[in-house]
């Protein structure tokens, strides 16, 4: 056997040396190492300041609990206030987020010098010539980069928030152009959407159908049809959306409801998802794309109970939008398990005027016999009702202002109950009378998580538009 090796391989370096001394053997061909996907999910908590999310807290896990938001490894502070107010409307504060420019209240992705101006009755634009330009946002940097693209929101997907990742408008309130945006190759689309955005689900076929159809479009077009035609699969309800396959490259919307979706207390599963189930099919599909995906994902209706001032609705909201955020780490992490690719963003777009009094006894977390925070305030020394300079009892939670603020003596008041005040509609008082549903954004700072890749950038006070590089460098956009 040795002597057979040996003669074969002088034969073999005798033919070697016969060509040349060369081997003729091809080489192997170079192997091709696909660069990773680079995925960023921004979650926007709409009206969700610090005082709100201690109460969410409470609200579901005790005051020793922990919300996933809770345990994101990197946070910090932004400041909210707009180009041109101390208090900003969700317009400006996510444009600034989503374009790193700062603009004026109502004004949507547009230049510093954009005027805001009252849209026609149609709900079309009134912007007038010479009226500020556009600016690129982080949705658009990411469709040029070929990468997949989604927008979930528990409001209508033309309101504020969803808008200003891909509109460019000089006022919120044009919710008929903003719904044109959206739709390729129809008039008033914006085109640096290319092909369109990969998924879009939440509310407001109101501003996609004509008003013969139920909607408030006054120009004919029904851009479902459109969108269909686009090749887009347009879910209206919850069988639509559960029939849709996200683990195929398809393009879908969702638009649930007229208006904004449901409460999340009201919530009807049979007919509408949750942002939870809306935020993982989104995921699913936008994983198709190699590249990566941006997908915004907004709990939107935290803002409007807010406004409302029934703070038993906020708190249920906050808690769905944070089960949306341990769905979407979830998900993730099936296919990227350290984020090492993935980036993971949670903030606010601007605080309200929830505060939590003192000096209240530690309640734990809400259930259907505790009100907990909902409830009212009871002393922490003996768990005596606390009374206010009138001997009334009052709640844990109040409003800076809000339309429950009695008027008059109010010693002649019948005492609050705990029945009274856990009730989901109840509106808890506030020290400033307002109008009914005109409870105001508050001008405090606002929290920001992050986990994932580059999550150790996010930390400190930063203002909003700093927001916008961070994001931007991470995505490598």
């Amino acid at each position: 056997m040795r002597t057979t090796t040996l003669a074969l391989s002088l034969l073999a370096a005798a033919t070697l040396a016969a060509c040349g001394g060369k081997d003729s053997t091809p080489p192997e061909p170079p192997v091709v190492v696909k660069p990773a996907p680079t995925n960023v999910i921004f979650f926007l908590g709409d009206g969700m300041g610090i005082a709100t999310t201690t109460a969410a807290r409470i609200y579901s896990v005790g005051e020793d609990g922990e919300l996933t938001m809770d345990t994101l490894p990197e946070t910090g502070f932004v400041k909210t206030f707009s180009n041109d107010a101390q208090v900003t409307d969700s317009a400006p504060s996510m444009s600034a987020y989503m374009t790193g420019v700062k603009m004026n209240n109502e004004v949507i992705s547009m230049s510093t010098d954009t005027l805001a101006k009252t849209p026609n009755a149609d709900f079309t634009s009134n912007c007038g010539t010479a009226n500020g330009t556009p600016v690129t946002t982080l949705l658009e940097l990411a469709k040029a980069a070929g990468r997949g693209t989604g927008v979930v929101t528990t409001t209508r997907v033309t309101h504020a928030t969803p808008a200003a990742t891909y509109a460019h408008v000089c006022h919120r309130d044009a919710e008929a152009d903003i719904a044109a945006a959206m739709v390729p190759a129809g008039k008033g689309y914006n085109t640096k959407l290319a092909d369109g955005i990969d998924v879009v689900l939440g509310g407001g076929k109101q501003f996609f159908v004509t008003k013969d159809a139920g909607g408030k479009r006054a120009d004919g077009r029904d851009l479902t049809a459109e969108l269909k035609t686009a090749g887009y699969t347009v879910a209206t309800d919850r069988a639509g959306f559960d029939a849709i396959d996200a683990t195929k490259a398809v393009k879908f919307v969702g638009l649930f409801t007229s208006s904004h979706m449901s409460y999340d207390l009201d919530r009807d599963p049979a007919k509408e998802p949750s942002l939870a189930e809306m935020t993982v099919k989104a995921i699913q599909r936008l994983k198709q794309n190699e590249k990566g995906f941006f997908l915004m994902v907004e709990g939107g209706r935290i803002d409007h109970a807010l406004h409302e001032t029934t703070a038993k609705k906020a708190l249920q909201d906050t808690v769905a939008f944070d089960n949306a955020i341990k769905a979407a780490l979830d998900e993730m992490k099936k296919t990227d398990p350290t984020l090492k690719n993935t980036l993971v963003v949670v903030t606010a777009d601007h605080d309200h005027t929830l505060v939590l009094n003192g000096y209240a006894k530690r309640t734990g977390k809400t259930s259907a016999t505790n009100p907990g925070v909902l409830g009212l305030l009871r002393n922490y020394a003996d768990g005596s009702i606390a009374k206010d300079a009138d001997g009334k009892p009052f709640t844990i939670i109040g409003f800076g202002n809000g339309e429950n603020r009695p008027a008059g003596n109010r010693s002649t008041f019948t005492d609050l109950t705990d029945d009274v005040v856990f009730a989901s509609t109840y509106h808890q008082e506030a020290a400033v009378r307002m109008g009914a549903g005109s409870e105001t954004h508050g001008g405090t700072d606002v929290f920001i998580g992050a986990t994932g890749k580059s999550a150790e950038t996010f930390g400190g006070f930063v203002e909003n538009t700093a927001v916008f590089g961070l994001v931007k460098a991470a995505a490598g956009l």
